[in-house]
């Protein structure tokens, strides 16, 4: 937890009394000292900046972004040691556990603004996100991976690497189904089979990604969000058997999994036990950490993982400085990176860089213009723009696979023309 030393005492108790007499629905506005920009300070002084965050710590499946947080650190850290934004410092809190609880998740969303004042919240990260309406209702800037409905659309809203669940009208990123028909030699005559969690980011992703595939030339075969998300199956084999008779009675080319790590390990033991040979990938799987037991290796082993970010076997300087700045975050030592890392860094990096554009007056107001015309190049996630993230992907991405233990690019970094959403 970043906290900048508060030295003015008297200053501070002032600011407690202003919030005070301000309820959540005023958002924490105040008059100011004279010289002050109008508009929605909350969560901004003269010295800092606060911000908080929303993070799955722990699930009932087990499965944890916990790291997302220490990314997002890593980069605040990295801004303060840098003059903080404007002379601010950012006194980040850390994030909040939802538990992937819908419940918890509004409750700590009501907490960093309620209680906490925070002026935005970034990282989110999560498959649920119920404080979405509380958070644009309370005009708080908010950032993380735009997986969910809810980063697309809404004015306070940001996906880092854009709108990835976008409404009609949109488009879709097509880095997973053109890298995969460039590992299978083209999509024509190809099958591709996709399966999903029974959830509301399960069954968007089916309807995304089935339009995706289908449009880079595949015969989607098979698209079912069927598997239960508040458990894993202990038996796979009702799936398998469904699986790999869809393509007119034989297997896919391809088998695509939009589902978390857990599912994934039981799917890909029972597909690889089935005797299945075909393309197995997953937007999940990219992290050293899992390969520490022998099962879950096996069950990783040549699966393609699709990374809508340069992959940390990348050359790109700015892969270098993403290291140098978890190595600090995480006490000068070496720690294995996974893609939460890069889901809270690259959430924190889009916040900072708004932040810088909207100027020494921070506000929220003064927050939201910067973002209308806000742009930048070369990223670890491809070229940015906002507002047109709120609708779009920036459309760039990779695919890696696990072979022999570790994780080769199988397609490099490139950026795809995104295709309407119908």
């Amino acid at each position: 937890m970043l906290r900048p030393i508060r030295t003015l005492a008297a200053a501070a108790a002032a600011l407690a009394l202003v919030s005070a007499c301000n309820s959540a629905s005023t958002n924490g506005n105040g008059p100011g000292k004279p010289g002050d920009a109008p508009g929605n300070t909350r969560g901004v002084t003269a010295a800092s900046i606060k911000v908080g965050g929303i993070v799955s710590m722990t699930s009932a499946s087990g499965y944890s972004k916990k790291d997302t947080d220490l990314g997002a650190k890593a980069r605040y850290l990295r801004a303060n040691a840098e003059g903080g934004i404007h002379g601010r410092k950012i006194d980040y809190l850390g994030a909040e556990d939802d538990g992937q609880d819908p419940a918890k998740n509004l409750a700590a969303a009501r907490k960093l603004v309620q209680q906490d004042k925070v002026f935005a919240v970034s990282p989110m990260s999560s498959v649920t996100f119920s404080g979405a309406d509380f958070l644009e209702q309370e005009q708080v800037p908010t950032f993380g991976w735009g997986t969910l409905p809810s980063f697309c659309g809404p004015k306070h809203i940001y996906g880092f690497n854009g709108c990835l669940v976008p409404t009609p009208g949109g488009t879709l990123n097509q880095t997973w189904p053109e890298g995969i028909g460039q590992i299978l030699g083209g999509a024509q005559g190809k099958s591709v089979a996709i399966i999903a969690n029974d959830s509301d980011a399960g069954k968007f992703g089916i309807r995304t990604f089935q339009q995706g595939f289908t449009s880079a030339g595949f015969k989607v075969s098979y698209a079912k969000a069927s598997v239960p998300g508040t458990a894993v199956p202990s038996d796979w084999s009702a799936y398998v058997k469904e699986i790999l008779s869809s393509n007119d009675g034989k297997a896919p080319d391809a088998v695509v999994s939009v589902m978390q790590t857990p599912n994934n390990i039981g799917l890909f033991t029972a597909l690889k036990r089935s005797g299945y040979k075909g393309l197995i990938s997953d937007p999940t799987d990219y992290d050293p950490g899992l390969l520490a037991k022998d099962a879950t290796k096996q069950a990783l082993d040549g699966v393609h993982v699709l990374l809508q970010f340069q992959p940390f076997e990348s050359a790109d300087p700015k892969m270098a400085q993403f290291k140098a700045d978890i190595k600090a975050a995480a006490g000068g030592q070496e720690v294995p990176l996974n893609m939460h890392m890069l889901t809270g860094y690259m959430s924190a990096d889009l916040f900072v860089s708004i932040a810088q554009e909207a100027g020494k007056d921070l506000t929220v107001e003064s927050f939201q213009s910067a973002a209308q015309s806000f742009s930048d190049t070369g990223t670890l996630v491809g070229d940015r723009a906002e507002p047109k993230g709120q609708k779009d992907s920036f459309g760039c991405g990779a695919l890696v696979q696990l072979k022999n233990g570790a994780y080769e690019v199988s397609v490099p970094f490139k950026c795809h023309e995104p295709i309407p959403f119908k």
